[in-house]
């Protein structure tokens, strides 16, 4: 006696619903790729169209201000990361402590992060003026002496604005830090003091190793935002004095300045070398 087979039927309500479902999140998803298309892609192509001239390299590198500014560059990544995320695992390790003071200072320790750029480094530049700033005010009501011009000398313009940068950021990655030792299980501290660990042995071979990788991708990541930051140099010195204190994030606008859009979208291309790596080094990290 031979058997049946049924197959299964497909329920064309159920295929219209989800045609119909797809349609919706097709036209809904529309409107964000018009805007990736018009704002992203377009200035990016347009941009590298505009850099595709080999004289526009060729100019870039005979104005001696663009090997000043690609100097100042790696300083300002050196120095300002390095210093910011060391500062940055230090009060991590401080803000963890829950003692009802700490966190009333941690409130305002987020403050720098929480306001906007503009008006806050405008108001530092401000501070710093020579003639009326209050920090010569107070120098002078004190020393009875002149206080220097800050941002007329260009090492101390450019130290000013990898403070001013470290001061505005530095909460947001305390904050990473922060969360990455709250991740630490709590046991691996009370076996080591068990076992009369020091807090530099806690640290050495509980704390570093479980939050390497962190530090390290934060790093990273810290270098691709710092090599986009425009506001902590060119609102604080304006890229003065002499064009002395520019990084590849502001040296663009003195080209357009100039009319020179050839160049401004060149000295961009060129800070590519340098971002490209770090953006796939941040990814294999991620990925493991």
């Amino acid at each position: 006696m031979s058997q049946s087979v049924s197959l299964p039927i497909s329920n064309p309500v159920r295929r219209s619903s989800r045609n119909s479902w797809e349609w919706w999140g097709r036209l809904m998803v529309a409107p964000y790729l018009l805007v990736f298309l018009i704002f992203v892609l377009y200035p990016v192509g347009y941009g590298l169209w505009l850099a595709r001239h080999p004289s526009s390299y060729e100019h870039l590198l005979a104005d001696p201000i663009f090997f000043r500014t690609a100097g100042n560059t790696v300083v300002f990544l050196l120095v300002a990361i390095n210093l910011k995320m060391m500062v940055a695992l230090f009060l991590s390790g401080f803000f963890i402590h829950t003692r009802w003071w700490i966190k009333g200072l941690s409130f305002l320790f987020i403050l720098p992060w929480a306001v906007p750029s503009i008006p806050t480094i405008l108001s530092v530049r401000f501070m710093f003026n020579p003639e009326w700033g209050v920090i010569n005010t107070l120098i002078f009501q004190l020393t009875a002496l002149d206080g220097p011009n800050w941002l007329n000398d260009p090492t101390l313009a450019l130290s000013l604005s990898m403070l001013m940068h470290i001061w505005k950021s530095l909460p947001f990655w305390t904050l990473i830090l922060l969360a990455g030792r709250l991740a630490i299980p709590s046991e691996q501290y009370e076996a080591a003091s068990v076992d009369g660990a020091s807090t530099w042995q806690k640290f050495r071979y509980i704390t570093w190793p479980s939050m390497r990788t962190l530090y390290l991708t934060s790093t990273i990541l810290s270098m691709i935002w710092t090599l986009g930051d425009f506001n902590s140099v060119y609102l604080l010195t304006g890229g003065g004095p002499a064009d002395m204190t520019h990084v590849l994030a502001t040296l663009g606008i003195r080209y357009l300045r100039l009319d020179q859009v050839d160049l401004a979208m060149a000295s961009i291309v060129v800070a590519l070398p340098l971002v490209l790596p770090l953006v796939y080094f941040m990814m294999k990290r991620l990925s493991k």
